[in-house]
């Protein structure tokens, strides 16, 4: 009887330590979603919003914003910018993580040289190489005119064909250093011993990396890889401040278009469509990163 009194209290106790967490999660983050997804139904526009009865439409706001191209051409672009920014994010910063591995004298300076990057603002990050990707002054279209890699300056902000890769190498600066730090800490987790053994076995170096870093690496990989993609799936300000998704929708992104529809053209109900197809998206990926997660575990056990 005592015993299980104690385990009541230990879990009383546990529960309200964990209450102000679950408390400011459903304030700041469960409300506004339930609420967002209530508005999506209702025709809410700068007429009525104040108004305390909102006429309810059912999918009418989500049949409208599919109805159209911009939302085709947002979610290609989304899906483009995610994957060109992934690619190029790992496939660079786990370049970085194996060389700083490897010990040499002034790698804790060059690494922390390098995460300057991920530390300054995006908003920065995106005026700064607006002007370096500009046509008449870029710093970008100097070098490559002067190399002869090019015969004219490239309009990569201006024109639609180029625009998007412009936005893709911006977020890839920001990207690279996390990317590194987090694939870093995987590879200095992984027991030396294990590697001396294979190696005096007689495995290659090719053979140590592909059987033995890269299956210790899976959970490491797993979080870069699906931080990454909510993190560049929900960009926002580098696109918007670089350039406000134009020309032509041509960096039109789910964040972007849904920013417009709600505070730009004020229909509040279609934005909030939007929005929730971009929730949708993020929550998805999240359940499939758990249940990654959770075989991996099963199988190791």
């Amino acid at each position: 009887m005592r015993r299980m009194m104690f385990e009541r209290g230990e879990r009383l106790a546990g529960f309200l330590w964990v209450l102000p967490a679950l408390a400011f999660m459903i304030a700041f983050i469960g409300y506004p979603i339930v609420y967002n997804f209530v508005l999506s139904f209702q025709k809410v526009d700068i007429m009525n919003i104040r108004s305390a009865v909102k006429p309810f439409v059912g999918l009418r706001s989500y049949r409208e914003i599919f109805s159209g191209d911009v939302l085709t051409a947002s979610i290609t672009n989304t899906i483009l910018f995610t994957a060109g920014s992934l690619f190029f994010q790992f496939a660079l910063g786990f370049a970085l993580a194996l060389f700083f591995s490897t010990g040499f004298g002034l790698q804790a300076r060059l690494r922390g040289l390098l995460t300057v990057a991920w530390m300054v603002p995006s908003t920065v990050v995106a005026l700064l190489f607006k002007f370096m990707l500009s046509p008449s002054s870029g710093i970008l279209n100097y070098l490559l005119v002067a190399t002869g890699f090019v015969g004219k300056p490239v309009e990569w902000l201006t024109s639609e064909t180029t625009a998007l890769w412009g936005t893709i190498i911006a977020n890839v600066w920001i990207g690279v250093p996390f990317n590194m730090i987090l694939l870093s800490t995987g590879i200095t987790s992984i027991p030396g011993e294990l590697s001396e053994s294979a190696s005096i076995d007689g495995a290659s170096a090719l053979q140590r990396f592909r059987y033995i870093m890269l299956p210790l690496l899976k959970p490491a990989i797993y979080s870069v890889l699906v931080l990454g993609f909510v993190y560049t799936f929900k960009v926002f300000d580098l696109i918007y401040v670089m350039t406000n998704g134009g020309p032509v929708h041509a960096t039109e992104v789910l964040s972007t278009y849904a920013y417009k529809l709600s505070f730009v053209l004020f229909h509040f109900s279609e934005g909030a469509a939007a929005a929730n197809i971009l929730f949708v998206c993020l929550f998805i990926v999240g359940l499939g990163y758990l249940r990654l997660v959770r075989t991996d575990d099963e199988r190791m056990a």
